[in-house]
Formats: C-alpha cells, sequence, structure tokens
C-alpha cells in the first residue's frame, strides 16, 4: 500500500510541477528543443544560439522545482534522491509523447 501511496504522490508531483511551465515546456519539447533526461530531469536537446539562454533557463528552473519535490519525497518516504529520481525518470519516459526526445544510451533519440 505504502508503494503505490509513494507511486502516486511521484505522478502527481511531477504532473504540479510541469503544469507550471506547460505552455514554455510543451513547446519546447515539440520544437525538438528539450527532452527528458534518464536521471529525472529535463536536458536541452539542440542548441542554437538564438534559443540556447531561453532553453537552459527553462530547463534549470523546471529542474530546480523537480529536485525539490523529489527531495521532500525521498524525505518523507525514508528512501534516497536517487531512489525517486530514478522512479521519476521512469514515469517521465512513459509519459512522453512519440516525437519527443529521450536521452539513451548517451544519446537523444526520438519517442
Amino acid at each position: 500500500m505504502k508503494k503505490i501511496i509513494f507511486k502516486a504522490a511521484i505522478i502527481v508531483s511531477l504532473l504540479y510541477s510541469n503544469i507550471v511551465f506547460a505552455l514554455g515546456l510543451d513547446n519546447a519539447k515539440q520544437q525538438g528543443l528539450v527532452g527528458e533526461k534518464d536521471n529525472g530531469y529535463l536536458g536541452v536537446v539542440i542548441v542554437q544560439s538564438n534559443t540556447q539562454k531561453e532553453m537552459q533557463i527553462l530547463v534549470d528552473d523546471i529542474n530546480n522545482k523537480r529536485k525539490s519535490v523529489y527531495a521532500k519525497l525521498a524525505a518523507e518516504n525514508g528512501i534516497t534522491l536517487q531512489q525517486v529520481e530514478k522512479l521519476a525518470a521512469v514515469k517521465a519516459y512513459e509519459k512522453t509523447s512519440p516525437g519527443h526526445y529521450l536521452w539513451k544510451n548517451g544519446q537523444w533519440t526520438k519517442k
């Protein structure tokens, strides 16, 4: 029962953190500028001089919010931050839309 509650909490937290920047993040993902990494965080996929700074700010902001949520969940559930990050990455990969980028085997690939 505790595992189910924990997983539900992570999913809700991820959804909440993404809703805050949904328009910017969704747009960036659709354009192939950012993607989900296997560590539970976002990464910049395509570096373009005109969008690099903006995308890095977006990625950093969302990643900081995710890390805060992950740390809280880890503390509440008596597990490590790395365990939460790994579970979050699995869920993010599952939720990623076709055509969006995922970090796999050291490189960006389209789902």
